[in-house]
């Protein structure tokens, strides 16, 4: 049957099962957006190319979809590419489509032309300039089969505006099957590595799991709690998998590095195995390299070969998925009786009780982890979780205790401020029937509070807590303790808009909350509002996150 490009695009859309798409339209995708208007497919307005970025990210935590979002050519697309390098660095399956001018005017400095193609290289997993409409269908089919496999990410397909109107033949039934995008078969490929890892699991003393985002986009959190209760490891997590493995359970750790806990990094400190499923020692995890876990044997799984001995040298490496793996890994150690190590699991509990994670109170102003605790008291630990970046998401990821993956969303590798809300958004409209809530900084929540707009119009119900302490909160934090208290472009006490009154005039709630009896309420209130609800928290202005390890340090060096 003949259709014209722009139909091809969103019968391919449809074929690869996107139900909603969030973009901004323009010029160069004008023809798209007119197909658009009588498809099935949802579009959600977003107010800036960022947040249709961010919300197609949070959608794919969420969901485990393929998040989709669109913008026209020039400005609309390099606006999407903070979000396609937040996607890059965190494993967001993500396709991106952009307008272009027509191929008759590429390379002629046009009106709106912009290079994404070239730009977008580096902070993408693939990406595609069409230039034949003919091509069309198997290209859409070809950027979501490797935005999906093997380890996720954003693709951008970039499509003139001619080959938008131009008409061919529409095949739908297109196959695609990208061989270096397979998976290996992990016993023929590995055998010999998993026997190595399970030989090295029964004569470790001081084992510990090491577990990254990788865990949860592969699905491995129920392998992960089997081998850690089959094998008596404790368990700890990077920033990225937080939720893999129950915050309340006996044998979690809690998060590791920079922010974690001191039983975390001590028990990777003395362990002699660690093993890392789906982490990629990233510099905020290991301090200093030559020091981190130097007395343990690695076992490193990742289904990215590139990543295993890139930073700490792997002396067992496991290439493959790491639902796959663990599960191998776990049928050798069926019957067999595994050491419990009750010294060391005797050592972590006596960690754990002596470096709990605490904080101070105060009679003058509301602590921060507090608003935390409450507001995990309330949902019961329930909710998903976004954040934008600095102390409150460090915040969040200590006091909320997370029991399930894909609860905690957040810019990880690239630190993206800006990110929580519109990654909210996203989720909420994937799984409509969870509870969202946004963990904000008052200067993160400012570089993305256009999209109260959108939530205003499709009445979707995230809740926000502005975590809003007056400053650049990390920022300020180093300065307090690497700048002698020298507060430079980080204090935002006199510039910060009414959050309240510039809430309720894009039409959502807002509620002031100064006040630490009057945390509680305010959390219960909003939840019994249908709409969305923004809850600006006034709290103490120089809370520090702790502990802290000082970037480049080691366990030696822990503040707090």
């Amino acid at each position: 049957m003949k259709k014209t490009g722009a139909e091809i695009l969103v019968e391919s859309l449809k074929a690869e099962g996107v139900e909603v798409i969030f973009g901004h339209p323009g010029g160069a995708i004008m023809p798209v957006y007119d197909v658009l208007y009588d498809s099935d497919i949802s579009h959600i307005l977003m107010r800036h190319e960022q947040g249709a970025a961010h919300a197609a990210d949070g959608y794919a935590r969420a969901t485990g979809k393929v998040g989709v979002c669109m913008a026209t050519s020039g400005p609309g697309a390099t606006n999407l590419v903070t979000g396609l390098a937040t996607a890059m660095m965190d494993s967001v399956p993500l396709v991106a489509i952009t307008g272009q001018v027509p191929t008759t005017m590429i390379g002629t400095d046009a009106f709106q032309e912009a290079d994404i193609y070239g730009i977008s290289i580096p902070v993408t997993k693939y990406n595609y300039l069409v230039k034949d409409v003919r091509r069309l269908a198997h290209i859409v089919r070809e950027a979501f089969y490797i935005a999906r496999s093997g380890r996720p990410g954003p693709v951008l397909i970039d499509l003139p505006k001619d080959i938008q109107n131009q008409v061919t033949d529409y095949e739908p039934n297109v196959v695609v099957d990208l061989e270096k995008y397979r998976l290996p078969d992990i016993e023929k490929t590995q055998g010999a590595q998993l026997d190595q890892a399970v030989k090295a699991i029964m004569k470790a003393k001081k084992p510990v799991l090491y577990v990254g985002g990788g865990a949860i986009i592969s699905g491995a959190s129920e392998q992960v709690c089997a081998l850690a209760e089959q094998a008596s490891i404790p368990v700890t997590w990077t920033l990225m998998a937080t939720g893999v493995f129950p915050g309340t359970h006996e044998l979690a750790l809690g998060m590791l590095g920079m922010h974690g806990t001191r039983a975390a990094n001590y028990a990777v400190d003395e362990a002699d195995l660690v093993i890392a499923c789906g982490a990629r020692f990233d510099d905020r995890v290991t301090g200093k390299v030559s020091e981190f876990a130097k007395r343990a044997t690695i076992i490193h799984i990742d289904i990215d070969a590139a990543e295993i001995g890139k930073i700490v040298r792997a002396h067992i490496p496991i290439n493959g998925d790491v639902r796959q793996v663990l599960a191998a890994i776990l049928k050798r150690l069926e019957g067999v009786t595994i050491p419990r190590h009750q010294p060391w699991i005797d050592q972590i509990t006596e960690w754990k009780r002596t470096y709990p994670l605490t904080y101070g109170s105060s009679d003058k102003a509301i602590k921060p982890q507090f608003v935390i605790e409450e507001l995990y008291r309330v949902t019961e630990g329930k909710a998903i979780i976004t954040t934008d970046v600095g102390q409150h998401q460090m915040w969040a990821a200590q006091f909320y205790k997370f029991h399930n993956p894909r609860s905690f969303l957040s810019s990880g590798g690239l630190g993206t401020m800006g990110y929580g809300f519109p990654a909210a958004l996203g989720a909420q409209t994937g799984v409509p029937d969870r509870l969202v809530f946004t963990i904000a900084g008052d200067g993160s929540f400012l570089m993305n509070i256009q999209e109260l707009a959108t939530a205003s119009a499709y009445k979707i119900p995230v809740k926000v807590a502005i975590i809003n302490n007056g400053y650049l909160g990390m920022v300020r934090q180093w300065q307090e303790i690497f700048f002698h208290r020298r507060y430079s472009a980080s204090d935002l006490n006199k510039s910060n808009p009414d959050f309240v009154t510039v809430a309720r005039g894009f039409g959502v709630e807002g509620m002031l909350v100064e006040r630490a009896e009057d945390v509680r309420p305010a959390i219960e209130k909003a939840l019994a509002i249908s709409g969305p609800v923004v809850i600006d928290f006034h709290v103490d202005q120089e809370e520090n996150v702790f502990p802290m390890v000082p970037s480049g340090g080691t366990v030696k060096d822990i503040i707090g």
